[in-house]
């Protein structure tokens, strides 16, 4: 049985994206950890160092960076997203 993967997300509480990424995780069934950036300059900068990019959402798949939501939801048109999440 495959080990399900562990999902990170940076996101703050009123992006619209951080909620249409959250949304997409959720109809998936994906069990996340989120990181709450809003008002903490130290996590933010965790998030830059990791990938490289300031905004928000950055969504990591097993220590993948996969981007915000619009590489996320690219995924899911594409059909790549489910090979990556694996079974749940």
């Amino acid at each position: 049985m495959s080990k399900a993967p562990k999902v990170v997300m940076y996101a703050t509480p009123t992006c619209p994206y951080c909620h249409a990424a959250r949304d997409l995780l959720q109809e998936k069934g994906v069990t996340y950890e989120e990181i709450n950036v809003a008002g903490n300059p130290a996590l933010r900068q965790e998030m830059a160092a990791r990938s490289g990019r300031r905004t928000v959402p950055q969504i990591f798949i097993n220590d993948r960076h996969i981007g915000g939501y619009d590489d996320l939801d690219a995924l899911e048109r594409s059909g790549q997203l489910d090979p990556l999440l694996g079974p749940r």
